[in-house]
Parts: C-alpha cells; structure tokens; sequence
C-alpha cells in the first residue's frame, strides 16, 4: 500500500499528467479489450478480486489476477494516479467476479473483471489426484465436448468472433477425425454465429459462446479425450485468427489447454 502518499482522487488536470505513466488494465492484461483496456488499475479493484481468489481459493493466488492488480494498483495510487478507495467506473457498476466450471477431475476456474476474463486456473480435486501412482483413471479425463463446455459457461456472455470459431473447427475435427465442417454440425454453428456478428449492427443481439458451446457434448458427432496434440492444434487455430495472436484467457483454447494438463 502507498505510504504517505495523499489519498484524494487526482484533480482532471493531475490525471491526465499522471496517466502518462500509470499501469492501465491493457497493460496487464493484453487480452482486455474496449474501455477498460485504457482505464489504470485501482487499489479497490484489486481488493475486490483478492477477496474473491481468497474465497475460492483460500488464498491469493501466486501470481495470478489479484497479485497482478495490486501491484499495478500500488504504482498507481504513489503516482496519484488514483485515491486508496478509488474503484474503477466500469468495474464498480459490472463487478469482478471468478467462477468455476466442474470438469472430471476437478475444475477450471476463470476470473472476470467487468465481464472481460483475465485469468483461469486448473485446481485439480485431492481425491481425484489420488489413486495408484499418483494416477487418475481414464474415467476421469476431460474430453473435448467437455472442454469447450467448459468454454462456454466461461466465456458464455462474449459475442463469437472468428477467432472462436476457427478454435471450434479445430476442436471438431480434432474430437470427431473429420476435415471440414460437419452441415449443421458445431463448427458450422460457430462459424454461422461469428459472420452473422461481424455484420450485425450496434446495439444489436450477437450470439454468444454460451449459445455455440451448451451442450458441445451431445452435438459433436464424436468425441475423445484432451490430448496436448489436441489443444496446441486448437490454440493455433485461435491465435492465427486473433489481430493480436493471443489466445483469449477463458476462451476455448484456454480450456483446452487446461483439460490437457488435467488429463496429463
């Protein structure tokens, strides 16, 4: 925390001197995208999303989010940038927010800043990594319908881009062995979604991962087990279609990716 540093918010005209340097979301997180890319991480930002990795948790994650926001939060509040009980406009009227997504073996766990995703983890379950060996059964590997289940409940409010669907094409003919989108198949969905978005108007509905992703199990025409194979091929098809060739955090790669160290 900042020692003596004064703790009013800064005047406009401080601000926008300050700023010049201050550690803004995008700086930190390079997937958040729109205003809150732009704004500077605030202290009570960071409490926030600290109070909630530690009731999930049980402790601030080393690290992660919170050990990041924080830092960047303390820079922050001694350049005068921000006050000590300042929070951010959009993050104190969308919230911040982790949640959890039950996979066999354990869960994936996402953690949201005004909706946008910033981190996920793979907690695995004690009585899961027990057994012979330190092993889990094949029972308990994730597949891949799971995965972009997973995905789904996730990233479940963001619009499908292209990025995502060519991630769930991959993810597809990974599962199912088939080149090419299977008619009114998954990949066709997502694909569908994503052109139908990219034209849509301002302000209009846009179909979101959760509409594709529900149920990816049940419309898949097979599947199989995560492999590491499996995820690198699908981050591949994520990053090649993103203007920033980063895999989105809580994305589809992201949960292939963390079903293929689960399964491992």
């Amino acid at each position: 925390m900042s020692q003596g540093q004064p703790r009013r918010p800064a005047s406009p005209s401080e601000q926008a001197q300050g700023q010049d340097g201050a550690i803004r979301y995008g700086d930190v997180f390079p997937a958040v995208s729109g205003g809150l890319a732009k704004k500077p991480v605030a202290p009570q930002d960071a409490a926030t999303m600290q109070s909630a990795e530690n009731m999930v948790f049980g402790e601030t994650v080393k690290g992660g989010p919170a050990a990041t926001m924080q830092s960047a939060a303390m820079r922050n509040e001694r350049m005068g940038v921000v006050a000590h009980d300042q929070a951010t406009d959009v993050t104190a009227e969308q919230g911040v927010s982790v949640s959890e997504t039950r996979v066999p073996g354990g869960r994936i766990v996402t953690e949201f800043v005004a909706g946008q995703a910033v981190g996920q983890f793979l907690e695995p379950d004690d009585a899961g990594a027990a057994g012979a060996g330190g092993g889990r059964g094949d029972e308990a590997k994730v597949t891949i319908g799971e995965a972009l289940e997973a995905a789904g409940y996730a990233a479940g409010t963001r619009p499908v881009e292209r990025s995502d669907a060519a991630a769930i094409q991959a993810a597809e003919v990974r599962a199912t062995g088939l080149d090419g989108n299977i008619p009114g198949g998954l990949a066709a969905q997502a694909q569908s979604a994503a052109d139908a978005n990219a034209w849509a108007a301002r302000g209009d509905y846009k179909a979101t991962l959760g509409d594709v992703l529900s149920d990816a199990t049940a419309k898949l025409a097979a599947d199989k087990e995560v492999e590491t194979e499996d995820a690198a091929r699908v981050a591949f098809a994520e990053t090649r279609n993103k203007q920033d060739v980063t895999a989105r955090p809580g994305g589809v790669a992201a949960s292939m990716a963390a079903a293929a160290r689960l399964n491992k």
